[in-house]
């Protein structure tokens, strides 16, 4: 997927509302998880991504900082986000627990 013409999304949009259920692409543009629910609001939000499983089921919730995702709305208007992580290192993270 080519993001040069995507639109980021300012600290302001970064709120549950406008990214859950996001998808969240890893460094070879591979779907590696989706956004579950947020903790906060703004960059130092806490986005709960769920990795693994299929259709939700057995996923692993992993809790990371919003600023350490780039958050972007497609030419649809659709929200997803590009991280470095991979899909394994996701996984090796500890547990998010509610």
């Amino acid at each position: 997927m080519d993001h040069t013409n995507h639109v980021r999304l300012t600290n302001a949009e970064l709120t549950e509302t406008v990214l859950e259920g996001a998808t969240i692409y890893g460094p070879d543009d591979e779907k590696i998880g989706s956004v579950s629910h947020v903790h906060g609001i703004g960059g130092g939000a806490q986005v709960v991504i769920d990795v693994g499983g299929f259709l939700g089921i057995g996923a692993k919730p992993v809790a990371v900082s919003a600023n350490q995702l780039d958050f972007m709305r497609d030419e649809d208007g659709d929200v997803h986000a590009v991280t470095s992580w991979t899909k394994d290192q996701l996984e090796e993270m500890p547990e998010h627990q509610d």
